[in-house]
């Protein structure tokens, strides 16, 4: 007979302690729990220890490199990437179990539930501000991370299984409006950097017809609109991100790694 395939559970953090142990809690299924912490001076590793993780501690530049320290001290034969935000809720737990135990492929999409101000938001997401699916269950040794400062590259090896359908990842996406802008402004100075390193930053008349076209598929094509104004807000960030990380990189590129204009 034989063994049923192992699970590994990887968060990554940093001083996320108020979050961290519903999200440890909600990830007890897996086999082992490994938790990456970058910079962290809260209690988050207290808390980790305390819930029979394995702690790493450190200090990463970059998103890409701390994600990859997890996933190469992991030692499932399969690994769910969660993040200290997130909770994985029981249904996809199951659904997990039950994945890893029949698939003969490389790596899997995942359900999210993407929650603002503790209201579920189904509709809307789009471009790089929200999905309503990720690829975090994979076999171990089928997926790497690449080297951009915000939303990095992935490289996979093996082929792409079925999407899980059962349940979904509980992401606590922003807790309020003001959260919601820290995080365009946060994800525009990353990528600002990343388009100054690569060498070109694009044009204004490209990111302004990138405004109008990624507004229209957050709003109407993905049904925004169905949201209220919370589909508006969603909609603007969304469409703002590429726009205001041209803009700054063109504007002001000296505070994001680049030579003044």
């Amino acid at each position: 007979m034989t063994d049923a395939p192992s699970l590994s559970a990887l968060i990554v953090a940093r001083n996320e302690e108020e979050r961290l142990p519903d999200c440890l809690a909600s990830c007890a299924f897996a086999d082992e729990i490994v938790v990456v912490l970058d910079r962290t001076t809260d209690r988050s590793a207290e808390i980790a220890r305390a819930a029979g993780a394995r702690v790493i501690e450190g200090a990463w530049e970059l998103e890409g490199d701390r994600r990859n320290t997890g996933i190469d001290a992991c030692t499932g034969d399969w690994i769910l990437e969660v993040d200290a935000d997130e909770r994985v809720e029981p249904p996809l737990a199951k659904a997990v179990r039950r994945t890893i135990a029949t698939s003969n492929h490389a790596w899997h999409q995942v359900p999210v539930d993407n929650y603002v101000a503790g209201k579920l938001i189904r509709h809307g997401w789009a471009g790089s501000f929200g999905t309503s699916s990720v690829p975090r269950l994979f076999r171990r040794g089928t997926k790497r991370w690449g080297r951009q400062r915000v939303h990095p590259a992935l490289e996979w090896t093996g082929s792409q299984g079925p999407k899980i359908t059962q349940g979904a990842l509980e992401h606590h996406v922003d807790r309020n409006l003001s959260d919601m802008l820290r995080r365009l402004d946060s994800y525009s100075s990353a990528k600002a950097a990343d388009l100054i390193a690569s060498g070109d930053i694009g044009t204004l008349r490209g990111n302004l017809r990138r405004f109008v076209s990624r507004a229209f598929k957050a709003y109407v094509s993905r049904k925004g609109y169905k949201e209220g104004a919370w589909g508006v807000m969603i909609a603007f960030c969304a469409a703002s991100f590429p726009l205001l990380s041209y803009l700054k990189a063109r504007l002001e590129p000296e505070r994001h790694g680049g030579k003044p204009g």
